[in-house]
């Protein structure tokens, strides 16, 4: 092919990008109308509804969490279940089971609030693994078996679990193989000064906006399929690939230094994951390629849950950002 072709096959593509993206804005002004400020949240999600992923949402409570999903399957228009995770819950409370039926005198299954396309996992840490490893075997799986009978998740199917990092007594860590489950894991402060007086008015006026719905799921779905269209070239998969063995061997990146507070480093499903979300992040940029600004926009979210730090890290304060940061600025940009 001549660079004259693939010039010409990366502006036809730029052009569809930018006609079949022109919903992520009607669709985050719709959101704008509820959620103050959050810009980063509201991307993200809009980041792991297109990538076919899940987020797993860390910040202290107050912060439009359980708003911002709500607020996304009503302008989606799809289906959201709400489950708030204790540590009594069940397996069953989550994906369903079989109950008695005395009329027909056999079993019916009663299906669990699973069966939505936005779940919310509120405080996922307070539940036993038990009922975390369910949740996330259906997250992996897109599917959910209850008796003999095994059923497949509607689509979109976006989970958003949500950790509080303020009280860790009483609380389950995930472990390390399951947080790999989640394409993001996203940190969320506290909104701006400004942003805040905002929220304050429109709570003590009481008068929110109604959340209408501007996109359908077919929509959503053409766009899960057009974000795997988006041009990355070599030399991008290249910079993925160099941060990603970064955090395995340090040591061949000039980051000999790094080598002592790494436990394990990112995992296969880590470069995927940052190669999706960097296509993502340029579709919501209606661009139909990915620059390396794309990668580097995306990839603290990525990768902060999938680096172990020693305890000599940890005796250091040094956090798996803290690596990242250190990789991102050592690697060569393309």
């Amino acid at each position: 092919m001549t660079d004259n072709q693939s010039s010409l096959d990366i502006a036809s593509l730029n052009e569809k990008i930018e006609r079949e993206s022109a919903f992520i804005d009607v669709l985050t002004a719709e959101m704008n109308k509820v959620i103050v400020g959050q810009k980063h949240m509201v991307e993200r999600l809009l980041i792991g509804l297109l990538g076919q992923g899940h987020i797993l949402l860390e910040g202290v409570p107050g912060l439009a969490k359980t708003l911002a999903i709500n607020t996304l399957s009503q302008a989606v228009h799809g289906s959201f279940s709400r489950v708030q995770f204790t540590p009594d819950l069940l397996p069953a409370d989550v994906i369903g089971t079989l109950i008695y039926n005395m009329k027909i005198n056999d079993f019916s299954i009663k299906k669990g609030p699973i069966f939505a396309n936005f779940v919310l996992a509120d405080e996922i840490n307070r539940a036993p693994a038990k009922v975390q490893s369910a949740l996330l075997e259906a997250m992996q799986e897109k599917q959910v078996t209850i008796g003999d009978e095994t059923f497949k998740l509607d689509k979109p199917f976006l989970v958003m679990a949500t950790q509080n990092p303020v009280e860790q007594e009483g609380t389950y860590p995930l472990p390390e193989a399951q947080v790999d489950r989640f394409m993001l894991k996203t940190v969320i402060k506290y909104p701006q000064l400004e942003e805040e007086q905002l929220i304050i008015r429109a709570n003590l006026k009481g008068s929110f906006e109604k959340v209408n719905q501007v996109v359908n799921i077919e929509q959503i779905l053409r766009a899960q399929q057009t974000v795997r269209e988006v041009y990355m070239d070599e030399k991008i998969e290249k910079y993925i690939l160099d941060i990603i063995f970064a955090t395995r061997t340090p040591e061949k990146y000039r980051l000999e230094d790094l080598k002592p507070l790494i436990s394990f480093g990112a995992s296969p499903r880590g470069s995927i994951n940052l190669a999706t979300a960097a296509k993502c992040y340029a579709f919501i940029k209606r661009r139909g390629y990915v620059i390396p600004e794309d990668v580097r926009a995306v990839v603290y979210d990525v990768l902060r849950h999938r680096i172990g730090i020693t305890y000599e890290a940890e005796a250091e304060n040094i956090t798996s950002e803290d690596i990242i940061g250190k990789i991102v600025n050592e690697i060569e940009v393309p």
